[in-house]
């Protein structure tokens, strides 16, 4: 989803009573938080919303019968030892959810984070975001998806290491070892179009 940074900084605590009051309100937009800094995101482009349900789909349905859940969109995952907040686009937790209070909107132990890349938000995603997203021990699998081209990035945890495997090839498969299933390129793609 793209983002755009707003000059306002709030604890932790005035951060979630914002995000909390403005989910009923379907025009206020949601917002990321950083170490203090409210990061506002914008609207997700049709290709960006098709590989996003096309993901959580194929996972959900994967996964059933296991103890995990999968989220899209809405689970907000937080980065306690940063003190950030994040919405990844889809999210997979296994075992036993564990939440920060007893609202059971922030998830602190996510295994599969997925986010899909946009022009105004790679270098986010690919950076600071994943750099707090390390810092979850739960967290064993981190994917990039582009969504103007054929490409999806796994970063796998391999003890203190994340090892990077791409996939480019819309006849591949994406292993999610964590969980033990492959997701079909051709899946994650389904009615999406690309520039020429």
């Amino acid at each position: 989803m793209a983002t755009s940074a707003a000059p306002t900084y709030l604890t932790p605590e005035e951060y979630i009573t914002l995000e909390r009051k403005a989910i009923p309100d379907a025009e206020t937009v949601r917002s990321e938080y950083v170490r203090g800094k409210i990061i506002a995101m914008s609207g997700a482009s049709r290709a960006h919303n098709l590989i996003t349900v096309n993901i959580s789909a194929m996972l959900h349905v994967s996964l059933k019968g296991q103890r995990c859940e999968t989220y899209a969109n809405e689970m907000r995952v937080s980065t306690p030892s940063t003190s950030s907040y994040f919405y990844p686009d889809v999210v997979v937790v296994c075992e036993e959810p564990r939440f920060e209070d007893d609202v059971f909107d922030i998830l602190l132990n996510p295994i599969i984070l997925v986010e899909v890349l946009s022009p105004s938000t790679e270098a986010y995603d690919r950076g600071e975001k994943f750099m707090h997203y390390r810092e979850l021990p739960s967290l064993q699998e981190y994917i990039l998806v582009a969504q103007d081209k054929i490409c999806v990035e796994r970063f796998s945890r391999q003890e203190n290491n994340w090892i990077l495997t791409d996939f480019q090839n819309i006849e591949e498969h994406l292993p999610l070892i964590s969980v033990q299933c492959e997701l079909p390129l051709r899946e994650i793609y389904d009615r999406v179009t690309f520039p020429e």
